[in-house]
C-alpha cells in the first residue's frame, strides 16, 4: 500500500528518502486518478524494499502542488536523491511503465 504523503511529512518521506521515491499526485473528485490508484498501490507493493510510493492528495497538499508545478492531475513524479527525475501526467500509462520507471532509478 502506498504511504500518504503530507506537506508535513514530504521532506523525510522523499527528499531525505535513501531509496527512489513515486509521489502520485491526485484528487478524490479526479476519475482518472481513481482509475490509476490501483496501479500506483500495486507498484508499491511490488517493490516494496526498492523503492517507495506515496500519494498526496491536493486537497491537503497544496502548497507541494505548487512547488512541482503541478497543473494537472494525476501527475506521477519520480524522486531520486531529493529531485525530480522524471514525472508521468495523466492516466495514460500501465503498471508495468510505472514500476520500470521506478526501477530505473533504484
Amino acid at each position: 500500500m502506498a504511504l500518504t504523503i503530507t506537506e508535513d511529512n514530504f521532506e523525510a518521506e522523499v527528499i531525505n528518502s535513501d531509496q527512489p521515491v513515486l509521489v502520485d499526485f491526485w484528487a478524490e473528485w479526479c476519475g482518472p486518478c481513481k482509475m490509476i490508484g490501483p496501479m500506483v498501490d500495486a507498484v508499491a507493493t511490488e517493490l516494496e524494499g526498492i523503492a517507495k510510493v506515496g500519494k498526496c492528495n491536493l486537497d491537503d497538499g497544496q502548497a507541494l502542488a505548487a512547488k512541482y508545478s503541478i497543473k494537472s492531475i494525476p501527475t506521477l513524479l519520480f524522486f531520486k536523491d531529493g529531485e525530480v527525475k522524471d514525472q508521468i501526467v495523466g492516466a495514460a500509462v500501465t503498471q508495468g511503465q510505472i514500476a520500470d520507471k521506478l526501477k530505473g532509478l533504484a
